[in-house]
């Protein structure tokens, strides 16, 4: 007789779902019973810089992330390899970090200094989702519309673009969700948008009522932003018909044209990622040397101790809820609890504004202390923000294990929490490693939550940033920028290791 004992784990799984959706249900009841909203002045402007900014930053990291993919995908020129990878790593500099430098150095601000930066920040999204679209997806059908006399320009925007078109749409996606969710990179440049009204609602207020009316703005946002990326789809799905891509076959360039390529790879990799993180080893050592201040106060110590703190905690909340998820799902749930699971995964799609009012409003009838009078709100908005990446770790090592196994261990009497204990931990510790680790460097980046969540006296590297770049101290603000960007770099570094192209058994040379 098989003791599945799931009845246990589904309604734990569908207690954890009620609680991580509470906050997000708690913005949309309170704004549906709140009658006519109450906005801020200044919405209207608040909603064009949001849609500005959005449709700005979208179409620079459309033109730059295909335009490199496609150059890096399907051209060999000098150094190609290297700057393949190069491209990639703008992803390990927080927004809110590349603003600051960027307005230090060249002081220009305004919407267009805002695009720029986004754009420079968020395009490897894009650029990633399309060279796997074009090494995986499109070789064969190229192939055929070359062989049948179309040229290369042709068959790229007749076949090749058209099979990427899903892929593009999904960068893009992430692209406009992760630029509705930030407001210090948009406050360096002075432009208004719904999410720093939210923040400068709630701090210049304590206004719930205003900072809920505000959030519900962005969250309409965010759910138009993903209804758009249904409609760029189109309901297309291509699939690869057999065994991993061969990749495109490279044209080799040479002469002016060489080094053209070249120099644009290069350019982009260096604005994104080399002149960043020169320009805060540069103020970081004349800081170092300048006695009017210390860079390495005690300041520093306790934010970091505090971020790492956090991150810890968060990290292990999330991938504990990960495990009791996937390990339940493995015992057979039903449509109910599947439903569940999805549900507690969708907080990542959701601005962190948005988690974090709805966190202020669901603590608001015990008076708001658990939201602000300790980091039990932090840790809370943090497990709702980071489960997805880490359940998706977890669950991707889970569907290695054939689930037979799983049956044969119950059907020889052994509990569910044994199962887990014995056999299931231990065959995912690899995925529940990277869970950690994924969730470690989105919670040591995090500004928005901390912001809005943390009690008074409490601070973190990420908002100690903010503060000091908000008041122009580059080079007390360059150390723990650098520490931010040197931990972010590793899920980047894990990436560039586990996504080894087809790119490598390409042919060049291919006309």
């Amino acid at each position: 007789m098989i003791r599945t004992g799931r009845g246990r784990w589904s309604l734990l799984v569908l207690v954890i779902a009620a609680v991580v959706a509470s906050p997000v249900a708690a913005v949309a009841v309170r704004a549906a019973t709140a009658g006519t909203p109450d906005l801020p002045r200044g919405v209207g402007t608040m909603t064009l810089g949001t849609v500005v900014l959005l449709v700005g930053t979208a179409a620079g990291c459309a033109v730059l992330g295909v335009g490199l993919a496609w150059l890096v995908s399907a051209h060999d020129f000098p150094f190609r390899r290297t700057l393949g990878w190069m491209l990639v790593l703008p992803l390990a500099v927080p927004a809110y970090i590349l603003g600051f430098v960027y307005r230090a150095s060249l002081d220009f601000d305004g919407m267009l200094g805002a695009i720029t930066v986004m754009t420079l920040a968020l395009y490897p999204y894009v650029y990633l989702m399309a060279r796997v679209a074009f090494l995986e997806t499109g070789p064969a059908a190229y192939d055929a519309a070359r062989t049948l006399g179309a040229g290369r320009a042709r068959a790229f925007r007749a076949v090749l673009l058209p099979l990427a078109r899903p892929s593009v749409a999904a960068g893009l996606a992430l692209v406009m969700m992760e630029t509705l969710t930030d407001f210090a990179t948009v406050q360096y440049f002075g432009v208004q948008t719904l999410s720093v009204g939210v923040y400068l609602t709630w701090k210049g207020s304590y206004d719930v009522a205003s900072a809920v009316s505000l959030a519900v703005l962005v969250l309409f946002a965010a759910v138009a932003v993903l209804a758009l990326e249904r409609v760029l789809r189109g309901g297309a799905r291509f699939h690869q018909r057999s065994g991993r891509g061969r990749g495109l076959a490279r044209r080799e360039l040479r002469g002016r044209s060489a080094l053209a390529a070249t120099a644009v790879a290069a350019a982009v990799a260096i604005a994104g990622f080399g002149f960043p993180v020169l320009r805060l080893v540069g103020w970081a050592v004349a800081g170092a040397g300048d006695e009017r201040f210390d860079v390495l106060d005690s300041r520093f110590f306790d934010y970091l101790a505090n971020s790492v703190t956090i991150a810890v905690i968060a990290a292990v909340v999330c991938v504990g809820i990960s495990l009791a998820m996937t390990h339940t799902l493995r015992l057979g749930a039903g449509p109910l609890v599947r439903g569940a699971t999805q549900l507690t995964t969708f907080g990542y799609a959701v601005p962190g504004a948005v988690v974090g009012i709805g966190v202020l409003a669901l603590s608001q009838p015990i008076g708001g202390t658990v939201a602000t009078g300790s980091v039990l709100g932090i840790l809370f908005a943090h497990a709702i923000r980071f489960t997805a990446p880490a359940y998706q770790a977890v669950d991707a090592s889970f569907q290695r294990i054939s689930p037979h196994v799983t049956q044969s261990a119950l059907t020889l009497g052994a509990r569910p929490s044994r199962v887990l204990a014995r056999i299931h931990l231990p065959m995912v510790r690899p995925g529940v490693a990277a869970a950690l680790t994924l969730v470690l460097v989105d919670a040591i980046k995090e500004l928005p939550l901390v912001l809005l969540l943390r009690p008074f006296g409490f601070s973190t590297l990420s908002v100690w940033v903010y503060q000091l770049a908000s008041e122009n101290f580059w080079e007390q603000a360059a150390l723990p920028a650098l520490v931010i960007v040197a931990v972010a770099a590793v899920p980047v570094a894990m990436l560039l290791r586990t996504s080894r192209p087809a790119e490598l058994a390409a042919p060049v040379g291919a006309r």
